[in-house]
């Protein structure tokens, strides 16, 4: 195993060989393009002069053009306000029409998957402009996310309406308006693509702006609700500018009747049987690196965290000669370590369970909270340095760490799973069986939905109370077989099973008496 007192000599040896490539790159092409989002430049023109347009067709756009109910879509996005652009995965499908407050709006219902954590909700959404105006407490955080990136382009782009610059846009304008900052850039059609993203590939109109030295981009697509990909840069006026957002559609579907994300289990339902707690106190711990080459203030609680349970850290990271100035632009990492022979031995990190190789700050102060696995007892993480530079280009010296002690509780299971109704929810074990053997096709359909009718008729099963629907189609989703096949296997709570056999009734296929 590799400890952390050679990761320095190894760390310093990769620089090395990558400011050797830079440079000859720079040599080569005088810029480089992250290669997450390598793309193709179509300049614009910034300042306050619109741009000459170079989009020559027919056709307008608005932000949620053709958004229809059953319409689902995935991404995959980050925003610089939010863990300073980690990436995470937001799912939503249009479930209905609804009226809040005499407004007629959408009602999405969403999944993130953000690292390990699973989050599911609503969100209430305009149709002038498809930004949330409500929804689920769960939700807020992603929905500014949201509004700030996918649906961005609604402050210059709506519905029709009664108002001065707003409704659809042609693509044939030199420009779709100005940002509200100084030297108000111009947001125009840049030019043609075809764009291949996850989902497909696209006959795009690039959207963008120039500011700061780089060009940002948009790609729309005519007809289509939202923007297939964005890659944004945040606006500076020294210095490379930090991604201000990115995304990419990865999926996307219409008609989609019934609800994608019944089979998974919010992380917080989860954490809730697991006794984590909401309310703490903070330690604070106050370090310098084993180097000396960082001041570092940390927080961390609660102060005995469970596994199962979120620990969560706020880091200041300062110079090492000064507790009152932040370090900007720092790799970084949280690891679980083991103290061997004197020796700092990773064992886990919290930048892989989020997907990435490392976290990186570009203010010196960061917010996270990370998922405890592993057993409990007494065990040692580590705040490490990697050094300091930008995002994409590998860091400059200034490798260190410091290690603290935790006492890790373990999880609290409840004798139940905690759902919503649970009062009014009784299944006797042994229907677990019968779902296993329905999941293995040993009982047929018809068998096991007449059995739990019956069941549920006889109060032998008790479940919430639900509105007996009616339909002509007897097919059974597949998803509501996979749901049994979990919960025989104890992979999802009573309520997720549950959950299916509500959908069952409310479709007219399972009858009670």
């Amino acid at each position: 195993m590799k400890h952390l007192t050679n990761f320095a000599n190894d760390l310093y040896c990769l620089q090395n060989q990558l400011v050797i490539i830079i440079f000859s790159l720079i040599l080569i092409s005088g810029s480089i393009t992250p290669a997450v989002f390598a793309q193709t430049e179509i300049e614009g023109v910034s300042g306050a002069a619109a741009p000459i347009s170079r989009v020559d067709i027919d056709g307008s756009w608005y932000a949620g053009e053709n958004l229809k109910v059953g319409d689902f879509f995935k991404y995959k996005l980050c925003h610089q306000s939010y863990k300073d652009c980690s990436d995470f995965w937001m799912s939503f499908w249009v479930e209905k029409e609804t009226v809040v407050d005499g407004e007629k709006m959408w009602l999405y219902q969403v999944l993130v998957q953000d690292g390990n954590k699973v989050v599911k909700g609503y969100m209430n959404i305009g149709k002038v402009a498809p930004e949330p105006t409500g929804g689920s407490d769960n939700i807020v955080t992603y929905g500014a996310v949201y509004k700030s990136s996918i649906s961005w382009l609604s402050g210059f782009v709506t519905a029709e309406i009664d108002q001065p610059g707003k409704g659809p846009k042609e693509f044939r304008l030199p420009s779709w308006g100005k940002i509200a900052n100084i030297g108000g850039e111009q947001v125009a059609p840049l030019g043609l693509e075809t764009v291949s993203v996850p989902s497909g590939e696209y006959d795009a109109v690039v959207i963008g702006w120039k500011s700061g030295g780089k060009t940002s981009h948009i790609w729309v697509v005519d007809e289509f609700p939202f923007p297939v990909k964005a890659s944004t840069w945040e606006h500076v006026t020294e210095g490379a500018p930090p991604q201000e957002y990115r995304f990419e559609l990865y999926e996307y579907a219409e008609n989609v009747s019934t609800n994608p994300f019944t089979n998974f289990v919010d992380t917080a339902q989860i954490q809730a049987e697991a006794g984590c707690s909401t309310e703490y106190d903070m330690v604070k711990i106050v370090e310098n690196t084993n180097t000396g080459s960082m001041f570092i203030q940390m927080f961390y609680g609660p102060e005995k965290p469970r596994i199962g349970c979120d620990m969560k850290f706020v880091i200041e990271f300062m110079k090492p000669y000064s507790s009152d100035l932040y370090e900007t632009q720092v790799h970084y990492d949280i690891l679980r370590v083991d103290i061997v022979d004197g020796k700092t031995i990773p064992i886990h990190s919290a930048a892989n369970d989020d997907g990435r190789d490392h976290f990186w700050s570009a203010g010196g102060k960061v917010l996270r909270h990370w998922l405890l696995q592993g057993e409990p007892g007494l065990q040692s993480f580590a705040i490490l340095i990697k050094g300091i530079g930008p995002e994409f280009i590998a860091p400059s010296a200034g490798f260190g760490f410091f290690t603290f002690d935790v006492d890790v509780q373990g999880s609290k299971s409840t004798s139940k799973p905690i759902i919503a109704a649970e009062s009014e929810t009784s299944i006797p074990g042994w229907i677990k069986n019968n779902a296993e053997w329905w999941a293995d096709d040993l009982i047929p359909d018809s068998g096991f939905v007449s059995g739990i009718q019956w069941l549920i008729s006889n109060d032998i099963m008790k479940i919430p109370p639900t509105e007996q629907g009616t339909g002509s189609d007897d097919v059974i989703p597949g998803w509501i077989k996979n749901n049994a096949e979990w919960w025989a296997d104890d992979l999802i709570p009573d309520s997720a099973f549950v959950s299916g056999l509500q959908w069952l009734i409310s479709n007219g296929i399972m009858k009670l008496s």
